[in-house]
């Protein structure tokens, strides 16, 4: 009987293992396609010769990015519950869509001035 519940949080744990992975992997590759850090990227290595090189200092560096994110989530997460940070969060981004929209129509810049 142990052998049995054992098997089944083993196969729940590697469930929830495989759809963290996809999920953060998806997420991550689509937030990042097409964006200024790809284009600088690719700027890089044509500019350098050397696209390997310039592959392994982005790699690098969006490892090293992503876990300071992690690590502030981590962070966040123990101090924060979690129904009062997807508060915060969403709060913050309704903020910042208003704050887009108010400096696009009222001072007729465009969002993308700040890139």
């Amino acid at each position: 009987m142990n052998t049995l519940n054992a098997n089944k949080n083993e196969k729940k744990q590697d469930e929830k293992f495989a759809i963290t992975l996809i999920t953060t992997f998806s997420t991550v590759f689509i937030a990042e396609l097409g964006d200024k850090t790809q284009v600088a990227t690719l700027l890089l290595s044509a500019e350098s010769g050397h696209p390997l090189i310039v592959f392994i200092g982005a790699a690098l560096a969006l490892i090293i990015s992503s876990l300071l994110g992690v690590l502030l989530g981590k962070y966040i997460s123990n101090r924060i519950p979690s129904n009062v940070f997807e508060l915060l969060s969403g709060t913050l981004m309704i903020l910042i869509g208003f704050w887009l929209l108010i400096d696009t129509f009222l001072f007729k810049s465009s969002p993308f001035d700040l890139l």
